[in-house]
C-alpha cells in the first residue's frame, strides 16, 4: 500500500472548474469535428504504402494497450496505490494519443472503411460501431476532465467522473479492437 499524496499541478489548481470545462469541451467538439469531416467527408488520398495498411493493425494494438493499462489503473487506485495509479494511467492516455495519430494518419490516406459483412452480423457490428462512436466523441472531454481534476487537486469530483470514465473509456479502447477485427474478417 502507498500513502504517496496525490501529484497536483499548481498552475490547474488556479483555473476555475467552469473554465477548464469550457476548453476542455472546445477541444474535444474541434478534434470530434475533425475527425468527422477527415473520415466522412474530405475521403482518401491516391496515395497508399505499406506503413499507412499496417496502420489498422497498430491502432488496435494501442487499444489493447490502453485497455490493459486501465485496468492495471484500475487495480493500482483499489490498492491505494496512486503513484503506479497514476503512472497506468497517464501511460494509457499517452497509448490512446498515439492511437489517434495514427488514427488520423490512415484516414487522412485511405478515408472510411466500408463493412461488408453480410447476414445477422452486420446490425451486430453496427450496433458496436455506432456506439463506438458515439462514445469516442463523449470519453476524450470525460478523460481530460478526470486528468484536470485529478491534477487540481480536486479528488473527490475526480473520483466521480473517473467513475464513470473509466468504464466508457475501456468500452471505446475494447470496441475498436472489436472493430478491427470485424472489418478484417469481412473485408
Amino acid at each position: 500500500m502507498n500513502s504517496e499524496k496525490p501529484v497536483t499541478i499548481d498552475l490547474l489548481k488556479n483555473i476555475s472548474l467552469a473554465k477548464a470545462l469550457g476548453v476542455i469541451l472546445l477541444i474535444s467538439s474541434v478534434a470530434f469535428g475533425f475527425l468527422i469531416w477527415l473520415i466522412y467527408y474530405k475521403g482518401g488520398s491516391d496515395y497508399s504504402s505499406n506503413l499507412v495498411t499496417s496502420l489498422p493493425a497498430l491502432n488496435a494494438l494501442l487499444n489493447s494497450a490502453s485497455a490493459v493499462l486501465l485496468i492495471f489503473g484500475y487495480r493500482a487506485i483499489r490498492q491505494r496505490d496512486f503513484s503506479k495509479h497514476m503512472r497506468f494511467n497517464l501511460t494509457a492516455f499517452v497509448t490512446s494519443t498515439f492511437f489517434l495519430i495514427s488514427y488520423v494518419i490512415y484516414h487522412n490516406y485511405h478515408g472510411s472503411t466500408p463493412f461488408t459483412g453480410e447476414g445477422f452480423i452486420r446490425p451486430i457490428y453496427f450496433f458496436i460501431l455506432i456506439s463506438h462512436i458515439i462514445l469516442s466523441a463523449i470519453v476524450m472531454p470525460m478523460i481530460l476532465t478526470s486528468f484536470y481534476l485529478a491534477f487540481s487537486g480536486k479528488l473527490k469530483l475526480h473520483r466521480k467522473v473517473s467513475k464513470v470514465t473509466l468504464p466508457v473509456w475501456l468500452y471505446v479502447s475494447v470496441t475498436g479492437v472489436v472493430i478491427f477485427f470485424m472489418l478484417r474478417a469481412y473485408s
